[in-house]
């Protein structure tokens, strides 16, 4: 079986952030189905279309450049990927670039949100902000099932632009974080109650090596914690 793995950026906007990720994985089956892209299958008695995510999208939050791979069982331009899945999108997902074919898995470094905030909320953020940046820790709770997580290493950038809070986070080894539990950090874990909408705007992934950087860079080489 000859495997063509294709990168697609998409968007997730108005109902559709109300889908989990499992829910999203099976609407985008659909339309790949109805774009007649002959994806390639897992083997077993359950067969799958091999389709991966570098990183699950939370219930609740749209996205304007969300990434996910996609193998086909035989070679197709990028330029005609983009042409089918326009032509048959649902409403809510909206097709962005295609890239065809690519070498390795996508694996996301840092991620980009962008938060609409009512007036009460952004009254009080400038001064949390502040002494969010300057503090080295900040622990916050994640339920009963999930263990504390510290956000504040996670935070690359953390800025207000008008009424949207911006941020950019790293994704962790071992841990990563959300729009929501920053706004826990902030003292403000009410924030989508109170009327916060929020949006991934990005997922940066890690750059893709050349064959020849490959060869010569060693393997145990630590990545820069600059985008």
């Amino acid at each position: 079986m000859v495997r063509y793995r294709v990168r697609i950026r998409f968007g997730k906007q108005g109902d559709l952030r109300w889908l989990g990720h499992r829910d999203l994985m099976r609407c985008c089956e659909r339309w790949f189905r109805r774009a007649a892209l002959p994806m390639a299958f897992s083997e077993g008695f359950h067969p799958k279309p091999r389709m991966t995510f570098p990183l699950a999208l939370a219930l609740g939050i749209a996205a304007e450049n969300e990434v996910l791979e996609l193998e086909l069982a035989e070679p197709v331009e990028a330029a005609e990927i983009q042409r089918r899945l326009q032509a048959c999108a649902p409403s809510g997902l909206v097709p962005g670039s295609v890239e065809a074919p690519v070498t390795g898995k996508a694996k996301a470094i840092s991620v980009e949100y962008s938060g609409s905030l009512p007036g009460s909320l952004v009254e009080v953020l400038p001064q949390r902000i502040a002494e969010f940046l300057d503090s080295d820790s900040s622990v916050v709770s994640r339920g009963p099932e999930r263990s504390p997580i510290d956000v504040r290493p996670l935070v690359e950038s953390l800025r207000l632009e008008g009424d949207r809070l911006v941020m950019r986070l790293a994704v962790g080894a071992n841990a990563s974080a959300g729009p929501r539990e920053v706004m826990a950090a902030l003292g403000l874990p009410d924030a989508e109650r109170d009327g916060a909408v929020w949006s991934r705007t990005d997922v940066i992934l890690e750059p893709r090596q050349s064959p020849l950087e490959a060869a010569v860079l060693p393997t145990n080489r630590t990545r820069s914690s600059d985008p």
